[in-house]
């Protein structure tokens, strides 16, 4: 399902005296199956934005289109069900917001919610808590006997029992170690291959955005900076140093020796991988591309 942003304004407590504008002429395209980061300041836009992809929030001016759905600015919306099952948000800490008394009870709650039967909603709970890399033994436990990583992936389930086709993740590894975080954005990546999945990662974490994304966006501001691929984003990685964003760490060591060296290498590389053999290639003279 294609999501398209066209020249979106949004205004916090518009009309009133605490008006706050927080996107100015926003205007992106998120193509079904892609997978796109967000990146930008705290304040940049970047939540806003994300709260328009399933109407969670209406602009003030401008066009959002979700799949064959128009949310018109000034025009009054009904049936926003349908849209926001299509598109699931895994916001910040979602483990935060588990309730029910057993985890197959809490899976089970936003299907039912949209008219689901307990029947359905049962049998997508046991596909979901498998797709989270749990066992379904872990359903009939309560969510607060679990540790806090289980926690979060039962959390994820209960999204994806949704069976959206449009994913959003809101700094979906916030709180975790290296180690849990590499886990929960490979389980995304490869949700994202298996079903298809659109997906919308609003990060701060620059490696997250270069290993996983087709396309970046750097907000600023309220408005869309630039956008392109991590190639085409951290092609000029003292730019973004400069506005005071960070890059990954392959990018921000290969910056460093080529000041070193003096010259460029030719390519930016965003693996250690790839910045090993640049390198070797570079100090025998060669000239990669």
């Amino acid at each position: 399902m294609d999501i398209s942003l066209q020249n979106i304004e949004y205004r916090y407590q518009a009309d009133t005296p605490f008006e706050r504008l927080a996107l100015s002429d926003v205007s992106l395209d998120i193509p079904s199956g892609s997978y796109i980061a967000i990146i930008g300041h705290t304040g940049s836009g970047k939540s806003t934005v994300l709260q328009h992809l399933n109407a969670l929030l209406k602009p003030t001016k401008g066009t959002v289109l979700i799949g064959s759905r128009e949310i018109r600015a000034g025009r009054k919306e009904k049936n926003l069900k349908a849209v926001r099952e299509k598109v699931g948000i895994v916001f910040q800490f979602p483990e935060h917001q588990l309730f029910e008394e057993t985890v197959e009870k809490d899976i089970c709650f936003g299907p039912m919610n949209f008219g689901v039967s307990e029947t359905e909603a049962k049998r997508r709970a046991s596909v979901a808590i498998e797709q989270v890399g749990l066992t379904k033994d872990i359903l009939e436990k309560s969510p607060f006997d679990l540790s806090g990583g289980q926690m979060r992936r039962v959390a994820i389930a209960g999204v994806l029992a949704m069976e959206p086709q449009v994913i959003v993740l809101d700094e979906p590894t916030a709180g975790l170690d290296p180690r849990g975080r590499k886990e929960i954005m490979d389980l995304f990546y490869q949700l994202h291959q298996d079903k298809n999945l659109s997906t919308v990662l609003v990060t701060h974490s620059m490696e997250d955005a270069a290993a996983y994304a087709d396309e970046i966006i750097i907000m600023h501001q309220g408005s869309v900076f630039e956008k392109g691929t991590p190639s085409e984003i951290f092609s000029a990685p003292q730019a973004l140093i400069d506005m005071g964003l960070d890059v990954p760490e392959v990018v921000r060591f290969q910056l460093k020796l080529e000041q070193a060296f003096g010259r460029k290498m030719g390519k930016v590389c965003l693996t250690a991988e790839e910045l090993t053999d640049v390198v070797a290639s570079f100090l025998k003279g060669g000239n990669p591309s």
